[in-house]
């Protein structure tokens, strides 16, 4: 494979290296519980990749539901993003600050940029359309709501998914020719959606999407990511 799959970040730190000083300066902390959903977890591991130094807190359900009403979270959900005491609350948002901060989002190249919004916004889709069939209460309903979950709203939504990965070439990435927050969010999606967590929803699902699967395992194995999930989530 002529991809380097132990140093995929090499040209981001140098890129990054003129903005360290004031990285170190800024006090980030990134608030979400300790789950490894995507929504968070994109904007996590970047800062980690980038050795972007932040405060990685996880609340418990108290502390969730006190947040919820004293206002740390500006629109009632997480995750959320303080930075020097400001926040930001939407997922999108906080990952490309963050991937800006670790040299993971494109610089001066504003289609590229769009290109990976693209991505990030399409995860944020892809979770809203598995939405009522992980939130009915009913359990028939549930079980049939995650029936054509499996069998056609996710087969079509991971299908625009892989298509914007095979658009993007034989490169290995969604964006140009190096790994991108793009990448970290899908990363986390399929893993979420294959990880056998969701009732209803097989291991296999991303079976039927070869170039999806192939790039979830490959970015998964990137040293520094198989560091970050052991660390925090292996038992």
């Amino acid at each position: 494979d002529h991809r380097d799959l132990h140093y995929p970040l090499r040209r981001q730190r140098q890129m990054c290296i003129r903005d360290s000083t004031r990285r170190k300066l800024m006090k980030l902390k990134l608030i979400y519980p300790d789950i490894p959903f995507w929504r968070a977890e994109t904007s996590r591991i970047t800062l980690f990749l980038g050795d972007v130094e932040f405060e990685d807190f996880r609340p418990s359900r108290d502390q969730l539901k006190q947040m919820k009403t004293d206002g740390t979270f500006p629109f009632g959900q997480f995750p959320v993003l303080e930075v020097d005491g400001k926040k930001v609350a939407q997922t999108s948002g906080i990952a490309r600050f963050c991937g800006k901060l670790a040299g993971l989002y494109p610089k001066d190249d504003d289609f590229a940029a769009a290109k990976v919004d693209e991505v990030l916004d399409l995860a944020t889709d892809i979770t809203m359309k598995m939405q009522p069939a992980l939130r009915e209460p009913d359990p028939e309903q549930r079980k049939l709501k995650r029936e054509e979950l499996s069998r056609e709203i996710l087969p079509r939504w991971l299908g625009f998914l892989e298509n914007l990965l095979e658009e993007n070439g034989d490169t290995g990435f969604f964006v140009g020719d190096s790994l991108t927050v793009a990448d970290l969010a899908a990363l986390r999606l399929c893993g979420w959606i294959r990880g056998g967590i969701i009732e209803g929803i097989p291991q296999t699902q991303l079976d039927a999407h070869p170039q999806l699967l192939e790039h979830h395992l490959r970015i998964g194995e990137i040293p520094k990511i198989d560091e970050w999930m052991k660390k925090h989530y292996d038992s």
